[in-house]
């Protein structure tokens, strides 16, 4: 009976092509590779995503909890048309973009979390993941929302999203923002870089083995830094991590 519930709760995957590797030198002068990640990669990244589910700062625990959930999806197979590209950095886990196409030249921008800050790494992640979907999905629209400000600013703002009021994103919440092929044409020169072919030994150091993040984001030792749990009336946020602090509760 199992076997064959499997085969009514499995969504049909549709043909795809794949996202061809890519490299780039950042802001520091390292070399990142973007590459798509196969199934049997998702438990170790799953690992470096969770404990971010705690920490409240720019709405890192809303998005690695969603990120969380679209990666075990993937995992178990109940998730349709889902794309996963990470970042590394000499293996180093820098960032995790994903996606999916929602019906014939329509994709659907899921998440983009960076795991290493103050590079760009993120919206370099962004920009390819945009590319894959113009370039090798051959989508013609592309629905985005943003969970931060710093999201709105980074990707809606920046690549001059056009707002669909009539849209609700699958994701919940506000109407979508649509990254339209004009648009990103208009973008491209600007926010979209790397190369291809990626040399033969950084792509063999990138999938030799996903390396743990070396400075991800945390919760934060001080209770009064600037978190978003600042700006609940009720103190709830605050409280919680007291009592975790404190060692009253798990």
């Amino acid at each position: 009976m199992a076997t064959e519930l499997e085969g009514v709760l499995r969504p049909k995957v549709s043909p795809a092509p794949p996202f061809p590797p890519k490299y780039m030198q950042i802001a520091n002068g390292e070399m990142m590779v973007i590459r798509p990640i196969e199934i049997d990669e998702i438990p170790v990244i799953l690992e470096y995503v969770q404990p971010m589910i705690h920490v409240e700062r720019d709405y890192y625990d809303i998005v690695a909890a969603r990120v969380y959930a679209e990666l075990l999806a993937q995992y178990v197979h109940r998730i349709q048309d889902q794309y996963i590209l990470i970042a590394q950095v000499d293996g180093e886990l820098c960032s995790i973009v994903n996606g999916r196409t929602l019906k014939p030249g329509i994709g659907v921008s899921l998440h983009t979390i960076a795991l290493r800050r103050g590079l760009r790494i993120g919206a370099h992640a962004f920009a390819a993941k945009m590319e894959y979907h113009m370039d090798y999905l051959n989508h013609e629209e592309v629905m985005i929302v943003a969970e931060s400000p710093i999201g709105f600013r980074r990707f809606l703002i920046e690549y001059n999203l056009e707002e669909r009021p009539e849209t609700i994103h699958e994701l919940g919440g506000v109407s979508a923002y649509a990254l339209t092929r004009k648009t990103f044409e208009a973008a491209r020169g600007k926010l979209v870089v790397g190369r291809r072919p990626v040399p033969d030994d950084l792509l063999a150091k990138a999938n030799a083995e996903i390396l743990p993040p070396s400075d991800p984001p945390q919760m934060p030792d001080d209770l009064l830094a600037a978190t978003r749990s600042m700006y609940d009336p009720t103190g709830t946020a605050l409280r919680a991590q007291r009592l975790k602090q404190e060692g009253r509760v798990k």
